[in-house]
């Protein structure tokens, strides 16, 4: 039995974000795709997760993306891959 979550939400954000100023980083995202979990361990020696074009090599215990590929291919200059809070986009609050 593994403790490793099965899947993780990744948010690709664009770098020179600094101050959210109270919005979450899912409501500044580019893109975002939900990877699970593929039994194979990366590169980096990580465990690699798959999904919707993202293929990834994330840390699980703190929850860093170590390695990624988008639709094949290294990250853009100027985007951050980031693990979505736990509960995902839908947990983010709504403004008024």
């Amino acid at each position: 039995m593994t403790t490793e979550p099965q899947s993780f939400e990744i948010l690709l954000v664009p770098e020179h974000i600094e101050n959210l100023r109270g919005a979450s980083a899912a409501d500044k995202a580019l893109r975002s795709a939900v990877v699970e979990a593929t039994g194979e361990r990366g590169a980096s020696g990580y465990p690699r997760y798959r999904g919707q074009g993202v293929e990834a090599d994330i840390d699980p215990a703190t929850r860093t993306v170590e390695a990624l590929l988008v639709d094949g291919a290294e990250l853009d200059y100027g985007l951050i891959a980031m693990i979505a809070p736990e509960g995902g986009r839908g947990a983010r609050r709504k403004s008024s």
